[in-house]
């Protein structure tokens, strides 16, 4: 025998299984071709014949996400498993928020269809399996106020309850209608501090969402949280702004304390 005989190179499929033995679940293209020493086109081949068998998801190109067992079903673990690497794998900055950092922070009325990423790029959605994930872009998100929450594969950052509360109105088409932000503010409302929720009012910087919050939290009965936003902009004294921007006035009523022209009756759904 020659000492010097190749040895055979691993499978993609070897590679994946090696990955998820030591409790891995993401790998890169670079990872994959450095790993099995092939050419671009078929490391693709077997990305798709992998794909095809559900033991990988590829969400964004050249990042593969591995499928346990009890996941083929779903075509993908859900996004919580990989999204940290994800937006590594990408090089921005995130955090998951609006109605899926809600739902984190125990306020599940209705589960959210996609998962709701903020980042300050412009990313198109990403699908892994059944999972959506949805991007909505933020210049100033260093200032948003998070927190590390664990997860099945490491952590992954969340938006505090407090911050969320306000993406709600920033991101309303993300949130759905105003109906459904009160039902998920009621539960959310639990979790809140009057003085961290006057704070991430104060960095924020969109004054309009603010006073549309505190009228919100007012109208759900929030009575301590809406009377702290209410001090805080009695200070600002802000021009009047309308609760729906995509409503006529012409009906409004005005509701001075927090100087939001009301022109759509909110009520939680039950």
């Amino acid at each position: 025998m020659h000492a010097n005989r190749h040895i055979a190179k691993q499978t993609l499929s070897e590679v994946v299984d090696s990955y998820q033995a030591s409790g891995r679940y993401v790998l890169t293209r670079e990872q994959a071709m450095q790993a099995l020493g092939v050419s671009g086109e078929a490391l693709k081949k077997a990305v798709r014949r992998l794909v095809t068998k559900r033991r990988l998801a590829v969400p964004s190109r050249s990042f593969y996400v591995i499928v346990p067992v009890e996941y083929r079903d779903a075509g993908s673990p859900p996004p919580s498993w990989f999204i940290d690497d994800l937006m590594k794998f990408h090089g921005q900055p995130y955090y998951v928020g609006i109605l899926s950092a809600a739902a984190l922070h125990g306020a599940a009325h209705q589960q959210p269809q996609e998962f709701q990423v903020v980042t300050s790029a412009q990313l198109r959605p990403a699908i892994a399996g059944r999972a959506r994930i949805r991007f909505f872009q933020k210049t100033d998100l260093e200032h948003t106020s998070t927190a590390d929450m664990k997860t099945e594969t490491g952590t992954m950052r969340v938006a505090t309850p407090e911050a969320t509360s306000l993406d709600l109105f920033r991101y309303l088409k993300g949130a759905g209608h105003l109906g459904h932000v009160a039902t998920v503010l009621a539960e959310l409302a639990e979790r809140m501090d009057p003085r961290r929720l006057v704070e991430a009012a104060r960095v924020e910087g969109q004054l309009s969402n603010v006073q549309r919050l505190g009228h919100v939290l007012d109208q759900i009965g929030a009575t301590e949280l809406a009377g702290a936003l209410a001090d805080w902009i009695a200070e600002r004294r802000p021009r009047y702004v309308a609760l729906r921007v995509d409503r006529t006035l012409r009906r409004a009523t005005r509701d001075s304390r927090f100087r939001v022209l009301v022109n759509e009756k909110v009520e939680a759904e039950t």
